[in-house]
């Protein structure tokens, strides 16, 4: 949610402006103690953040470090692999792009129009350098991702890391196997995929789970959770779609203040 906090499927917001969930990851994030790469620019987080709303507070902080200190060890791993195609799903204003910033190494950053409007400007406002990524619109509640990578100049042929982080909780089961699926084409050998998935204690009834959660978010309505499933269930479903989980851990394994049983941060191989 890009950036995804519970990252931001902006797609979903029913405002005409840019993903306030989005923003608000990104002020969060731009907070923590991160690595960066030798040419990397660890500064761009805060300095796209300039004129955002305040941030009042975020009760999903610990899981977003949680997330932010996974994720980023996962593009930092695939980097040294020799990867060189990122792909940031709901990507919001992720900064990964330029904080990694490898010689050779293309990041493609899918959002929703409005957002990723924003983020262009931001990107223009900085005067960094933003020639290793690539920014394609998409609404993920109709678009198909795959396609949409095809024709911005992602090479299926080349191993690719594909990120989900905080943007599954914003589809619809259905929505979540296309797209998952449609990476899954578009995973050469070598390529991995990397996600967050929102998960409830087995036994517990998943929709009673999501109408509670939404309830008590100020985004509940604009930007709504769709999908929070039972561990053992979130995993068959990114099974099904032809992923192989070869990691997975709880949030609270790499932030000890987080909420156990309630993320999960996976990393996946092609089936």
């Amino acid at each position: 949610m890009t950036d995804s906090a519970a990252r931001s499927q902006s797609a979903l917001s029913a405002s005409t402006g840019p993903s306030r969930t989005s923003q608000v990851v990104a002020l969060t994030r731009a907070q923590f103690v991160r690595p960066s790469s030798p040419d990397g620019d660890p500064a761009a987080q805060a300095c796209w953040c300039t004129g955002m709303a305040p941030l009042r507070s975020s009760p999903l902080r610990d899981h977003l470090e949680a997330r932010t200190i996974f994720m980023d060890r996962q593009v930092v791993e695939a980097i040294r692999r020799g990867t060189t195609q990122v792909v940031v799903l709901g990507a919001g204003y992720d900064d990964r792009a330029v904080r990694f910033r490898v010689p050779g190494v293309r990041f493609f950053e899918l959002d929703h129009p409005t957002t990723q409007a924003d983020k262009r400007r931001r990107l223009t406002e900085s005067d960094g350098d933003a020639s290793a990524i690539t920014l394609a619109p998409i609404d993920f509640r109709h678009g198909g991702a795959a396609d949409v990578l095809g024709g911005c100049g992602h090479q299926r042929d080349l191993p690719t890391l594909f990120i989900c982080e905080g943007l599954l909780v914003y589809l619809q089961q259905d929505t979540i196997v296309s797209l998952l699926s449609g990476l899954r084409a578009r995973a050469a050998r070598g390529s991995a995929l990397a996600s967050s998935l929102a998960v409830h204690p087995e036994g517990v009834d998943s929709d009673v789970v999501v109408e509670m959660a939404n309830t008590g978010r100020v985004d509940g309505t604009s930007e709504p959770w769709l999908t929070i499933l039972a561990a053992s269930a979130h995993l068959d479903l990114v099974a099904r779609t032809g992923w192989s989980v070869e990691q997975c851990v709880d949030d609270v394994e790499l932030v000890a203040s987080a909420v156990p049983d309630r993320s999960l941060l996976i990393a996946a191989r092609p089936g």
